[in-house]
């Protein structure tokens, strides 16, 4: 029955919190404190600053940890399954649709807009990191970590996650945060 709840729990949070984790936070609130009494207003609030402590979706998160100490390991896996269980019926029922009309007209001028949005967010988001990599390194380490990442990646064939920690590796031997 534990599995049951911890499953409800997140799947009625994903499913009602329209605009991400941050939106399904006080649904989650309701029914892990209000709905369920797992734990008490204070022992949210501290699994809510945990979970923003670190890296990834919050909803994920939350739900991993409640999850794991209301059920153990299973339970983690029913809340984290619960969680994004609303995000990937959603998906699936959308790819079936895109699928059955892939050869209509409409479709294929939807990928035709949507391709070069993509591509401009992309460049936007490329060129706040330069600038936010400048204003914190300068301009040389920026143009440094920007010339040896590309040949890394381009001419190298190095894998991302490999250049990823290499320039982790970088900052952190020369002092840059």
């Amino acid at each position: 029955m534990i599995y049951w709840q911890i499953f409800l729990a997140f799947f009625i949070s994903g499913m009602l919190g329209y605009g991400g984790g941050p939106a399904s936070i006080p649904l989650i609130q309701k029914e892990v404190v209000d709905r369920y009494g797992w734990m008490d207003t204070q022992e949210f609030s501290e699994v809510l600053a945990l979970g923003n402590a670190l890296p990834g979706p919050i909803a994920t998160k939350m739900a991993g940890y409640i999850g794991y100490t209301e059920g153990g390991p299973l339970g983690a896996a029913v809340a984290l399954f619960g969680a994004v269980a609303p995000s990937l019926i959603l998906m699936i029922g959308l790819m079936a649709i895109l699928f059955k009309y892939k050869d209509s007209r409409e479709v294929k001028n939807i990928s035709k807009v949507v391709k070069p949005v993509i591509a401009v967010l992309i460049g936007v988001m490329t060129i706040e990191f330069i600038v936010t990599s400048e204003a914190a390194l300068g301009g040389v380490q920026t143009a440094i970590l920007m010339i040896v990442s590309y040949l890394m990646l381009e001419k190298w064939k190095l894998h991302p996650a490999l250049v990823i920690g290499l320039a982790l590796l970088y900052g952190a031997l020369t002092g840059i945060s």
